[in-house]
């Protein structure tokens, strides 16, 4: 039986594009060392104004908007980010009272890159257990603000926006054909002794500040090269799903050189791959939204289609989930 299924999807952006050479101008860095070694052209920075919750909100009235619901039959919002507005409350409040469903559950959850995924775990089963029966799931983050624009080993892997599903509770009838649309299988995982790879060295309970990203990058690309490898055969041998029949794969747009190498351990080939991290950068928890939302309305991924979501953070944290459309 199929679980909850997506209604819609809505993606939000930052008004400002910065580029590889706007970067060069300020770091030791160029367009050929960018390109080459992460596949990224661009990246879209916030502005004044321009929070995680205001982009949350964007990408969630997109998100309902191509549902054809109202806001008002939301009872559930879950807010994936690691960079909030305020240490509390959460996010995702702000978006529940700027769109006018005040009155449900709404909270955020914090699994960085991999943040998308834990929280549509957490919607899609707190749809079935009848805690509400739709939700908005959003990824939204504004890394910008946690970077250190001196370090060019980090700051020209990173960027801004948001990413929403809408998310409705499964209909035991509906749900119980094979082809049924709806969330198939997910699994999680975490790994704290990896903390130190991939990091921000500040917070409220340490240093009393927000900090830095800080990351070893060949480290994290082994890891992710491997760990997402492995979630995805988990995912596969857990629903009876073959690799040839995945119609597309949705990754976290870390680095286009993990996205290839993990689509070859597969046997995945990279036509069935979605890559914007080229337009986006690393986006961190509104990565796979942001692809899943692109892939959408350019036509690629189409109602029936198998999808498989994938991703891996800092903590590090990793997990993938197969969905009908």
């Amino acid at each position: 039986m199929s679980g909850s299924r997506i209604l819609g999807t809505g993606s939000a952006l930052p008004a400002r594009i910065v580029t590889n050479a706007e970067l060069a101008e300020t770091v030791e860095t160029s367009d050929e060392w960018i390109v080459e070694r992460t596949g990224i052209r661009q990246r879209h920075v916030a502005g004044e104004g321009e929070t995680t919750a205001t982009l949350a909100t964007a990408a969630a009235r997109a998100a309902l908007a191509d549902a054809g619901v109202d806001a008002s039959s939301i009872g559930l919002i879950v807010l994936a980010t690691a960079t909030p507005d305020n240490t509390f409350p959460a996010s995702a409040t702000k978006v529940q009272d700027t769109l006018g469903c005040n009155g449900g559950i709404a909270f955020d959850v914090a699994a960085v890159c991999s943040g998308f995924l834990y929280a549509l775990s957490i919607a899609d089963s707190m749809l079935r257990t009848g805690m509400a029966k739709r939700a908005l799931v959003i990824g939204a983050e504004t890394f910008s603000r946690i970077l250190d624009w001196e370090d060019r080993t980090t700051c020209v892997l990173f960027g801004d926006g948001a990413g929403a599903v809408v998310l409705e509770a499964p209909n035991a009838e509906a749900s119980a054909s094979k082809d049924a649309p709806g969330i198939l299988a997910t699994r999680l995982h975490a790994d704290g002794a990896q903390h130190d790879l991939l990091y921000v060295d500040g917070g409220p309970s340490t240093t009393q500040t927000v900090g830095h990203v800080r990351m070893r990058g060949q480290e994290v690309f082994r890891h992710a090269v491997v760990n997402l490898a492995d979630v995805l055969k988990e995912v596969l041998e857990g629903t009876d799903v073959s690799v040839d029949q995945i119609d597309w794969v949705v990754p976290h747009q870390a680095n286009k050189r993990i996205l290839d190498a993990t689509a070859r351990k597969l046997g995945i080939s990279p036509d069935k791959v979605v890559v914007t991290v080229n337009q986006h950068a690393n986006t961190s928890a509104a990565s796979v939204p942001l692809a899943l939302d692109v892939a959408r309305k350019d036509g690629r991924i189409k109602a029936g289609d198998l999808v498989m979501l994938e991703a891996m953070g800092g903590g590090f944290t990793w997990g993938a989930s197969l969905i009908r459309m």
